[in-house]
């Protein structure tokens, strides 16, 4: 699951999987905007099957969080 976050991740922000990691977020990524925080959370869903709910969209915002929320839908 990890692996897949990553993935999208480096889709969504145009950079190499490499540059991604457990510890990056919108203040360590310039170019994790709000429009691709929003895109972001929009791929998630829709490659895992999941609704986010409006604190958990705001919240997402590393790897840990993102990867307890899609556990607890699933």
């Amino acid at each position: 699951m990890e692996q897949k976050v990553k993935e999208i991740m480096s889709n969504i922000f145009g950079v190499p999987i490499s540059r991604i990691s457990n510890d990056s977020s919108p203040e360590s990524l310039t170019e994790w905007d709000s429009i691709k925080h929003l895109n972001l959370i929009v791929a998630l869903e829709e490659e895992f099957e999941v609704e986010f709910d409006e604190s958990e969209i705001f919240e997402a915002s590393r790897i840990p969080q993102i990867i307890t929320f899609l556990k607890s839908k699933s």
